[in-house]
């Protein structure tokens, strides 16, 4: 093994897969290790420490994993490869076995990294036992160099055991940050230039019910929405079960929560939700979203859905696909079922074969990718506010524009605009974008 005397010039690069809970967990180590003197450089760049965080979601996500590793070790092979995130969580002998990796760090260490490079060795692993975690971790608000939207992390973890899931395992319980917290820090973000705020969780809409006192999403919402300055408060995934009647309200009442929501479905069909161990049912969904979407017309919705589950019969694919033809979805995320270890339903029988769960996927994300054309067209001729993104459209040279419904509209215009709001027409829909046109009246809303 060999010791290494942390520098204050060291420069370190970041590699994020996985889910935008992982994005902001990088954002923070990067925050806290430039507060040690570290520079950032960029991923292909050469650097003395590189940081993987990962993901466990799929075995797919475990092979690109592993890519990203041997990527990094070829792009500064003299670094300190250190390896974080969910699959560091669950699997620190496997990842600690690639020859590549001098530093395997748990979840529930993250906040160590500073302190573990500082006394570095290579070859440990810390990975302390996430089940035990009762609090998030409060890092400094991010520096987030450049970005239009800042996404902020209120909530960690999962109550829940459903069978295809590894998340609880690697994440740990549900756990919330104080309401004072969120507000002071989402605060900060808007004075630092960011109309738009998204609030990340594992377990989202469990938000503030292992606190004392007790609170809620709902709660929460209530006193981010007077934030001077904030344009939209947007939700990462919620589930249904926790669409309080509270909850309902504030979301369908108020113009600065963004009118889009994302649903996770998995399944259309009662029978597999029920052996899935999802805590609603299909009617709760459709009332639910149905509901939603008369209250908040042109209400962009997003869906997860499984294809293949253990057990799926033709009949219970076929409810599936009568759900989410009949559902006002405005896109999907089509997930071919993986086997995960320490699951449920990787003990279970009746594995479907890949041939199948390949072409039900196929299928899924085939309707999924007409229901967002649709969507897109159904916009042309509206004026839309939209965040103007940090980086031009690489194929025209345009701006990029994200509505509050979640559509990205490209448009000609000027630098300036970049990183504040923009008033825009729809004029047509371009590939998985819309294209518009800058309105020139009361056209630009400063971000700051």
């Amino acid at each position: 093994m060999r010791a290494v005397e942390l520098t204050t010039a060291r420069t370190v690069s970041f590699a994020t897969l996985g889910c935008r809970l992982n994005q902001v967990d990088t954002q923070q180590l990067q925050t806290l290790l430039e507060a040690r003197g570290f520079r950032t450089v960029d991923f292909d760049e050469p650097a003395d420490v590189v940081v993987v965080n990962t993901c466990t979601v799929t075995a797919r996500a475990e092979f690109s994993d592993r890519q990203m590793i041997r990527r990094a070790a070829r792009v500064s092979p003299g670094a300190q490869l250190v390896v974080t995130g969910c699959w560091a969580q669950t699997s620190p002998g496997d990842v600690a076995a690639m020859g590549e990796v001098d530093l395997v760090v748990g979840n529930g260490d993250k906040d160590r990294l500073p302190d573990l490079l500082d006394r570095f060795v290579a070859g440990k692993t810390y990975v302390s036992d996430i089940a035990r975690a009762r609090t998030v971790e409060v890092a400094p608000v991010a520096r987030l160099h450049g970005r239009s939207r800042a996404f902020l992390k209120v909530q960690d973890g999962c109550q829940h055991r459903c069978a295809f899931c590894v998340v609880p395992l690697a994440r740990g319980p549900s756990r919330s940050l104080e309401p004072k917290v969120v507000l002071d820090q989402a605060r900060l973000l808007v004075g630092a230039g960011h109309p738009e705020v998204v609030l990340t969780g594992v377990d989202l809409g469990h938000y503030g019910a292992d606190l004392v006192p007790r609170t809620s999403l709902a709660a929460l919402l209530r006193l981010l929405v007077e934030i001077p300055g904030l344009r939209w408060v947007r939700l990462s995934s919620l589930l249904p079960a926790y669409f309080t009647p509270e909850l309902v309200e504030i979301v369908t009442s108020s113009p600065v929560v963004a009118p889009h929501f994302h649903i996770p479905l998995q399944s259309g069909s009662a029978r597999v939700l029920r052996l899935m161990r999802r805590p609603y049912d299909t009617r709760m969904y459709r009332v639910l979203v149905e509901r939603l979407a008369a209250a908040r017309p042109g209400l962009g919705l997003g869906a997860d859905v499984i294809a293949g589950f253990p057990g799926e019969t033709d009949e219970d694919f076929a409810d599936t696909v009568s759900c989410v033809k009949e559902l006002p979805f405005s896109y999907l995320h089509v997930f071919p079922y993986s086997a995960r270890k320490g699951t449920e339903a990787a003990r279970r029988g009746a594995q479907l074969d890949p041939r199948t769960i390949t072409r039900r996927s196929r299928a899924l994300r085939d309707i999924g990718q007409a229901k967002s054309d649709e969507f897109r067209r159904r916009l042309i001729g509206s004026l839309e506010d939209v965040l103007v993104l940090e980086t031009r459209d690489r194929t025209t040279g345009s701006l990029v524009g994200l509505t509050g419904n979640y559509v990205e509209v490209v448009f000609p215009g000027p630098e300036r605009l970049m990183r504040n709001l923009a008033r825009v027409r729809v004029t047509g829909a371009r590939g998985d974008r819309a294209a518009g046109e800058l309105e020139m009246a009361g056209t630009v809303r400063a971000a700051g």
